[in-house]
C-alpha cells in the first residue's frame, strides 16, 4: 500500500468514524474519566477547593452501611423484575402471535406504557396507589386494595416492582415477538406431525430456539433494574423510612444532597463495576447456554 493510499484510507476512516468517536468521547469517556478523578478528591461542591484524598473515598464507600443496604435492596428488586418482566413479556408475545383476533391492537396496547417517561409514570401510579385503589377497595370491601401501599414498607417495594413490570413487559414483548417469528415453521410442523403436543413443542423447541432473545431481554432488564432512579424517585422517593431507596438514589443523594461528591462518585464507580461484572457473567453464561441449545 502506497503512502498516498494509506493517507486516503485514514482520511475516510476519520470522516466516517470521527463524529461517532467524538460524541462517544464527549458523552462517555471524558465524563467517566472526570468522575474517576473526583473519587480521588474530597471536593464538596463545584466551587470548593480540590483536595487530594487518594483512595480514602473508596474505603469509606466499603464501610458505608446504607450503601450496601440499598445495594441488597436493589438486588432483590433486580431478581423480582427480571423474573416477572421476562415471564410476562414472553407470555404476551406468545399471546399476540397466536393468531388471535385484534392481535395488532393488543401489541400496541401492551407496548404503550414503555413510551411514558419514568417520572411521569411514577406520578401516575402514585395517584393510583394513594387515591384510586383505596377508593375502589373501600367500595368493594377488598382489604388488599384499601391498604396504603406506598405507606407500608413491604408493600411499597412491591408497588415499585408492579409498576416496573407494567412499564417494561411490553417492550420485552416486542423482542420476544421477533424471536418467535424467527422460529422455523417447518420445525414446528415436523414436531406436530411426530405427535408433539403444544407444551412439548414450547419447552423442547420454541424456548431453546428463543435463547438469543432471552439473552437480550435479561441483559436489558438487568441493566435497567440496577440503574433505576426516575421511577424510584417519583413513585416513593425512597420511602417510607428509606425502605425503597435503591442504590442509584442513594448515590445521587450522597453526592448532591449531602454534597459529598468524592464519596458519592466512589460509590457510583463501585456500582458500575458490580453492574459490569453481573451483566458480563449473565451474557457469558447465556451465550454458553445458547450454543448448547
Amino acid at each position: 500500500m502506497t503512502g498516498k493510499s494509506r493517507i486516503h484510507r485514514l482520511a475516510n476512516q476519520a470522516f466516517f468514524m470521527g463524529p461517532t468517536a467524538l460524541f462517544f468521547a464527549t458523552a462517555i469517556l471524558i465524563p467517566f474519566a472526570y468522575g474517576f478523578y473526583l473519587t480521588l478528591t474530597s471536593i464538596t461542591s463545584p466551587v470548593s477547593p480540590v483536595e487530594f484524598a487518594g483512595f480514602a473515598n473508596y474505603a469509606k464507600a466499603f464501610q458505608d452501611k446504607q450503601f450496601w443496604d440499598s445495594m441488597w435492596l436493589t438486588l432483590k428488586y433486580v431478581g423480582g423484575t427480571i423474573a416477572f418482566v421476562n415471564a410476562i413479556g414472553f407470555a404476551l408475545a406468545f399471546l399476540v402471535t397466536s393468531g388471535m383476533r385484534g392481535q395488532n391492537f393488543f401489541r400496541t396496547a401492551f407496548f404503550t406504557p414503555n413510551l411514558i417517561g419514568g417520572l411521569m409514570l411514577g406520578y401516575i401510579w402514585q395517584f393510583i396507589f394513594v387515591q384510586s385503589l383505596p377508593s375502589v377497595g373501600e367500595k368493594l370491601g377488598i382489604e388488599a386494595l384499601r391498604l396504603g401501599w406506598l405507606g407500608d414498607e413491604a408493600l411499597a417495594f412491591w408497588a415499585l416492582v408492579i409498576v416496573t413490570i407494567w412499564k417494561s413487559a411490553g417492550y420485552m414483548m416486542i423482542i420476544f415477538i421477533a424471536g418467535l417469528i424467527a422460529v422455523p415453521r417447518d420445525v414446528i410442523e415436523a414436531s406436530t406431525i411426530d405427535g408433539a403436543g403444544p407444551w412439548r413443542r414450547l419447552t423442547r423447541i420454541t424456548l431453546p430456539l428463543m435463547v438469543p432473545a432471552f439473552v437480550v431481554t435479561v441483559f436489558l432488564t438487568l441493566k435497567d433494574a440496577f440503574m433505576v432512579y426516575d421511577l424510584n424517585y417519583s413513585l416513593t422517593e425512597g420511602g417510607p423510612y428509606g425502605s425503597t431507596k435503591m442504590v442509584s438514589m442513594h448515590v445521587v443523594q450522597k453526592a448532591f444532597v449531602e454534597t459529598n461528591y468524592g464519596l458519592g462518585q466512589s460509590e457510583a464507580i463501585l456500582l458500575f463495576v458490580i453492574v459490569a461484572v453481573v451483566t458480563g457473567l449473565q451474557v457469558y453464561f447465556s451465550k454458553k447456554w445458547e450454543v448448547q441449545a
